[in-house]
């Protein structure tokens, strides 16, 4: 009799089949979840989410077989892409029947950059580009801009106006050595100097020739020519022969002096100057002795009480040289310009016209002006000058010329005092240099 082959059941999708006997999934929620990375994979029937797919012969021994071993390369396979992304997203879903062996992604080293290498290159490039921007500004600035004629009338405009397009020049702040100095008063020295020129004019000699019947103007360049000598001998400082000249200058504009007083006058006002200024002034038996004894010393004193009752006692007065320290200062000279200041404004004191026609702040401006012009400084003037001095070059130039013929006439004439002393080595000789050739001929 024949027997008939039991044909095993075939398996449906979401089931196994294990030793002839189909097995459900318990959990049937997680079917259709994508399986967690090194989840646990069994190894007693197909993998979790692997579709199996029903064959369409009957289920043999060897087919059976086949299909667990395919399952079984399937689950081996998803572990190792499962070890190869550890800490990356799930793996997929692998359907067993076109699972295949995937090889090993290889895991590339990447070196890292050469920092070095890439801040020698930035750098280069940098300077390169550096190069190439001066180059080209450098063609910019030396392209010239056409000359239009608006732009060719504005400019001989300006120039017939004496308007010019340079900068201005910067101050220099002369006080700026002082500013420890508490005997230089920087913080008023300003307020100081203004006041001096406030009150310049207050005390100034008017033009008494025309009144003296027995004295003129040589008498009195040959008087202050003598005093320039005693000066040096008793070597009195520059103060008190500034101020001996202010105090003739004030007395004979207000009182009528002989020709046998004028020598009087002249020794009474340089010991009253010498008082006022020295330290240590020089006796009254020292004038009677220089003096060849042609005054006594009672004439000597009498005559220095007239002056103080005639000036009624007022020496403070700023003469030329409180104004001389300050333009000197302000020109920051060297030794030759300095002495080359003191030689034409101690030519001004004898010259009586420059002495009455001009205040003293000028006479001092008008010395540093022509002394810079003698030396050939360069500029003769400038924006420090003109704001310490209240003068412009414009302003200067009548005084300045009259102490040039001065000077260009000291060497020649009966009257050398001064030009001798500074023609000393000491003075730097500046006396024998040649006057300023412009502004006598200008």
């Amino acid at each position: 009799m024949a027997t008939r082959t039991v044909v095993p059941q075939q398996a449906v999708r979401g089931e196994a089949v294990v030793g002839g006997v189909k097995q459900q999934k318990k959990n049937g929620a997680a079917e259709g979840r994508n399986r967690r990375a090194l989840g646990d994979i069994g190894n007693q029937g197909p993998p979790r989410n692997i579709e199996v797919v029903k064959p369409n012969r009957p289920v043999t021994r060897s087919f059976r077989a086949q299909l667990l071993a395919n399952a079984q390369a399937a689950a081996e396979n998803n572990k190792k892409q499962a070890c190869a992304n550890v800490g990356g997203p799930p793996v997929l879903d692998v359907i067993a029947n076109k699972a295949a062996p995937k090889p090993a992604q290889k895991i590339v080293s990447v070196k890292p950059r050469n920092e070095n290498m890439a801040e020698a290159r930035s750098e280069e490039e940098i300077r390169k580009e550096k190069a190439a921007n001066k180059k080209k500004e450098g063609v910019e600035k030396s392209k010239k801009k056409p000359h239009t004629l608006t732009s060719v009338l504005t400019a001989r405009s300006k120039a017939a106006c004496g308007v010019t397009n340079k900068p201005k020049e910067q101050i220099v702040d002369i006080d700026a050595v002082d500013t420890g100095n508490e005997l230089a008063a920087v913080e008023y020295i300003d307020d100081i100097y203004k006041f001096y020129k406030l009150v310049e004019n207050e005390n100034r000699p008017r033009d008494y020739i025309g009144s003296q019947p027995e004295i003129n103007e040589k008498m009195r360049a040959i008087l202050i020519d003598w005093l320039i000598d005693v000066h040096s001998k008793f070597d009195l400082s520059p103060e008190a022969l500034y101020l001996t000249i202010n105090i003739i200058d004030r007395f004979l504009s207000t009182k009528v002096a002989t020709r046998g007083e004028l020598q009087l006058v002249g020794i009474s006002a340089m010991l009253l100057a010498s008082k006022y200024e020295e330290i240590w002034p020089p006796q009254v038996n020292d004038f009677v002795f220089l003096s060849d004894r042609a005054y006594t010393h009672e004439q000597i004193l009498a005559m220095e009480k007239t002056i103080l009752g005639k000036l009624e006692w007022t020496l403070t007065v700023p003469t030329h040289y409180v104004f001389l320290v300050r333009f000197i200062k302000a020109s920051l000279p060297d030794e030759e310009l300095e002495n080359t200041v003191h030689f034409l404004a101690e030519l001004g004191l004898m010259n009586y016209e420059t002495m009455i026609r001009h205040s003293p702040s000028k006479v001092a401006a008008s010395a540093v002006y022509a002394a810079r012009c003698t030396l050939n400084k360069s500029p003769s003037w400038n924006e420090t000058l003109s704001l310490h001095t209240g003068y412009s070059e414009e302003q200067l130039m009548e005084c300045a010329r009259e102490l040039v013929r001065c000077h260009s006439m000291a060497g020649s004439g009966k009257l050398q005092a001064v030009h001798r002393k500074y023609s000393d080595a000491k003075r730097r000789t500046v006396a024998l240099l040649s006057p300023a050739k412009n502004l006598l001929h200008s």
